[in-house]
């Protein structure tokens, strides 16, 4: 009989002390933490939750774009947003090309005040180099908009930036990071690129930076910071030497952009790497048509966390509108939304771009009260 309390005590304490390792594993609970994360990231954007009210439209504007650099396909993107928004306006729509350089910008920037315009969008570069002519803009009664020209959405009081539409770069970034835990189980060995004239770029790497080196068994081989604007010259050169560097230990890359990745499949492929294997490409933005097409083929990328590029250009317009009617911004923030092969045909994917199917497009035009 005590043999068998014994038995039965020491079965207690053995099943005990399992459940106890199983639940107090903490790399376990990141793991599933990451997939739990990833799996909301993937669903389909089908319900509107933009806003349902806001001004009648303003008759007659004129508006210039100015671009970070229109080889970026997520500024392109954006642009196109803006430009079929415009469509449905009387409205009417210039672009300057920043060329990916600062002086370029400042340039067009200068060029865009002296057609006194109603209103200037900046497309996706740091405002913080223009301090001077942007205060002349406002002087002449510009209505200044922005597009990623800061992680953070909404009104940048220090530039008299009315609304800086984006998503949130940081939920961004943070997603892309996860999906590297949770495909690699929670080993994953990651180089992450980014570019830091921007800083929403140096933003979103410094969290794929902290999500991965949360994962206990994960490993950030490299922190690279080369310009986004000269990624056709570096990136081929700069994979060979990381492969000779690094070798199998290479598995991941997470970028700030896809445009690193166009970059990179070529040079994987006569090393006879990538393709569907290691190393796993993942970009926190933009989501562009080389991008959905190297998911889809299963070419050197496994995921990218796309912005809804016409849908933000839509949104420019809205805030442009709300501005000139005198009224506040809308404060919308377009929900994440990751992209891989197994959910790649949703939400506008067949076309090779993130078009949420919420029907944005009539919303919109029902606020402004056009057809």
């Amino acid at each position: 009989m005590k043999n068998r309390i014994i038995l039965k005590i020491g079965m207690m304490i053995g099943l005990l002390t399992v459940t106890l390792n199983a639940v107090a594993d903490p790399a376990d609970a990141y793991v599933q933490y990451a997939k739990e994360e990833v799996a909301k990231a993937s669903k389909p954007v089908t319900d509107w939750d933009g806003p349902s009210t806001g001004p009648v439209l303003q008759k007659g504007k004129n508006i210039i774009f100015i671009a970070s650099d229109m080889k970026n396909g997520g500024v392109q993107g954006v642009y196109d947003g803006l430009l079929e928004a415009i469509k449905a306006t009387d409205w009417k729509l210039d672009v300057l090309d920043g060329a990916g350089s600062v002086k370029d910008q400042l340039a067009a920037l200068n060029q865009a005040i002296a057609k006194k315009p109603d209103g200037i969008v900046i497309g996706g570069w740091n405002p913080n180099v223009a301090r001077i002519p942007l205060k002349k803009a406002i002087k002449e009664g510009i209505i200044l908009v922005s597009w990623q020209a800061s992680p953070e959405p909404g009104p940048m009081k220090a530039y008299d930036i009315f609304y800086n539409v984006t998503g949130d770069a940081k939920e961004v970034a943070r997603i892309a990071a996860l999906q590297a835990v949770a495909q690699s189980e929670g080993t994953a060995k990651v180089l992450i690129f980014t570019d830091s004239l921007y800083q929403i770029a140096l933003d979103k790497a410094n969290v794929m930076k902290d999500v991965i080196e949360k994962c206990e068994k994960c490993t950030v081989l490299e922190f690279i910071d080369t310009p986004i604007s000269d990624t056709s010259n570096r990136m081929p050169g700069m994979t060979f030497s990381l492969l000779q560097k690094y070798g199998d230990q290479f598995e991941y890359a997470l970028a700030i952009n896809d445009l690193y990745f166009d970059f990179m499949a070529a040079s994987l492929k006569t090393a006879n790497k990538g393709g569907k294997g290691a190393p796993y490409n993942i970009s926190a933005g933009d989501g562009s048509i080389t991008a959905y097409q190297r998911i889809r083929l299963g070419n050197s990328q496994l995921a990218t966390v796309p912005s809804p590029l016409k849908m933000n250009g839509w949104q420019l317009l809205d805030e442009l509108n709300r501005a000139f009617a005198g009224q506040d911004p809308s404060h919308y923030i377009a929900p994440v939304h990751l992209v891989t092969k197994e959910n790649i045909e949703q939400d506008g994917g067949q076309n090779n771009h993130f078009d949420p199917q919420n029907a944005y497009q009539s919303h919109y035009k029902e606020i402004w009260g056009v057809k």
